[in-house]
């Protein structure tokens, strides 16, 4: 009879009588725009550390093409935007929290425009595009198609110049520190100084998402689900784990990695042709290319399915080269590297994972159900994106929400004279119950069944399949203590993605990203969220 299998509260041994510490009143964990967002507000009026997995622009931010979205061009309006993100969030996003996103996005642009990020202009104008699910031009960009970039160098710079903000980068977190329901801080790994932990008042998971855990993905490579996984072992609530969004046009170049196509090209013009050189996304919805991701992503899927290839075709040849090269540099220069000249001849593209809708819970101010613990950004899930994020509302939650979720860290430790005391916390050494595996072979596995039988279309059949799995290769990976960030890693991603497979197992119906074959339809049952924790060591 095999052992029922568990799930270790810290992935390493250890005692914290014995580390290095590291105090400061807030502890930041990503450096991307909800990170730094929230950095830069708790700065006001706290120490703050952010801790970075790679170096300060190793975030999806940083790749982030298309744009912000913010109500402000003229005749444009929160309402609008508002009736528009719970649109696409298929019934079951959080009217307070898209009320909230919508009305401070105007603040929170010219913040950031005061922050210098010189968005595009048109005649001394700034100008807007619009994406699929907005009924307006609403997306402010910058750089052509690099707004994310011009985002994230703009925060490092003002996180840089800040003398209340430390960067540490390079540092791997491991665990959440939390003793009876109280996060005390984190445990962090770096080549340089070993384990250390790092003592803090309050603690904010901007970690990012887990676009890593599938086979295509436009993600880089740090995006692989670790703040969720920790804060699960931790013992918070997470939600909505079901939903993640495929972006539809990724780079299709056999060999090659993914790389985004931003959906700006098809607000622009730009429209989806199949081998034969037919439009075909008018089959699948009324809005055809400007239709919201998912519908997009499916009807790619569909039409792949039909036709037996590989890739379908974005076609952008009407438009001259000089306009392309100024309206989109990245992307130009991206299709030059492989010798496509979009100004003459269409893109092969393919969807791909993109961004996590579900994480930890929280509230409008980022609070999990963990004291001292808040999250913002993609680990985090507000409710606002529902069960499919409106496109370019990204960058903007990570703002609006980053900016809430610091000023609340720091009113807080307002009201702290110091860091919480802390009694002995210690990771247990746990003696491995089974053989070992490949790891690189695991994590490539993971990662091709993710996508196929987790990916756009879900079956329970398959499911099933996967969960057993991932669950034999959770007995013999999660039971072992690694000592470098690759092993936590696989971890991490294989805590995730059985997660995600089992919540994805659970809701039998399709909405939004979540799309079961075997339950096609929208259910009026199913127009609620999952919210799951750890209970004790077993899994759910």
């Amino acid at each position: 009879m095999k052992k029922p299998l568990k799930l270790r509260r810290y992935l390493v041994h250890f005692s914290s009588h014995n580390l290095p510490q590291i105090f400061t009143d807030i502890a930041v964990i990503g450096s991307g725009v909800a990170g730094l967002s929230a950095a830069l507000e708790a700065s006001k009026n706290a120490s703050v550390l952010v801790l970075t997995k790679k170096t300060e622009n190793d975030s999806c931010t940083h790749y982030a093409q298309g744009g912000i979205a913010a109500p402000i061009s003229p005749g444009d309006s929160p309402q609008s935007h508002r009736d528009d993100t719970l649109s696409a969030g298929c019934g079951i996003g959080d009217e307070e929290a898209v009320r909230i996103l919508t009305e401070e996005a105007g603040k929170r642009v010219e913040q950031l425009m005061h922050l210098g990020v010189n968005f595009d202009k048109k005649d001394k104008e700034t100008s807007f595009t619009r994406e699929g699910g907005h009924s307006r031009a609403r997306i402010l960009h910058a750089d052509g198609d690099a707004t994310g970039r011009a985002i994230q160098n703009a925060l490092v710079e003002r996180a840089q110049e800040n003398e209340n903000i430390a960067v540490h980068q390079n540092s791997f977190v491991i665990d959440i520190l939390a003793l009876n329901g109280t996060c005390h801080g984190v445990l962090i790994w770096s080549e340089q100084n070993g384990l250390m932990m790092v003592r803090a008042k309050q603690t904010i998971l901007a970690s990012g998402g887990c676009g890593q855990l599938f086979r295509e993905t436009t993600n880089p490579s740090v995006a692989t689900g670790d703040g969720i996984a920790m804060a699960f072992r931790a013992g918070a609530a997470l939600v909505d784990l079901e939903f993640l969004q495929f972006h539809p046009t990724s780079l299709y170049i056999a060999g090659a990695a993914r790389a985004l196509i931003s959906e700006s090209l098809r607000g622009e013009g730009a429209v989806l042709i199949n081998r034969k050189g037919e439009r075909f996304m008018d089959k699948y919805h009324p809005d055809a290319e400007l239709a919201p991701r998912d519908q997009v992503s499916q009807g790619i899927m569909k039409e792949m399915k039909e036709s037996g290839d590989t890739h379908v075709l974005l076609d952008v040849s009407d438009r001259p080269r000089s306009y392309l090269e100024q309206r989109f540099p990245t992307i130009t220069r991206l299709c030059d590297e492989f010798e496509i000249d979009l100004s003459k001849e269409p893109i092969p593209v393919h969807p791909a994972a993109h961004y996590y809708i579900g994480g930890v819970k929280t509230d409008r101010n980022g609070r999990s159900s963990i004291n001292n613990l808040l999250a913002c950004g993609e680990a985090a899930c507000t409710g606002v994106h529902g069960a499919n994020r409106l496109g370019s509302n990204s960058l903007l939650e990570g703002v609006v929400f980053g900016r809430r979720a610091g000023a609340e860290a720091a009113r807080k430790c307002s009201t702290m004279e110091k860091a919480p005391p802390l009694h002995s916390i210690q990771g247990l050494p746990q003696e491995p119950a089974y053989g070992s595996l490949d790891l690189r072979d695991v994590e490539d596995s993971l990662r091709s069944l993710m996508w196929r039988n987790v990916g756009i279309e879900r079956d329970g059949k398959v499911l099933d399949e996967s969960l057993k799995m991932i669950t034999f290769w959770c007995r013999y990976v999660m039971d072992k203590e690694f000592n470098n960030p690759g092993g936590w890693q696989l971890q991490n991603m294989l805590t995730v993605g059985r997660l995600i497979a089992m919540l994805a197992r659970q809701r039998e119906e399709s909405r939004g990203v979540h799309y079961r074959t075997d339950f096609p339809d929208r259910k009026e049952e199913w127009k609620r969220h999952v919210v799951v924790s750890q209970l004790g060591e077993e899994w759910l």
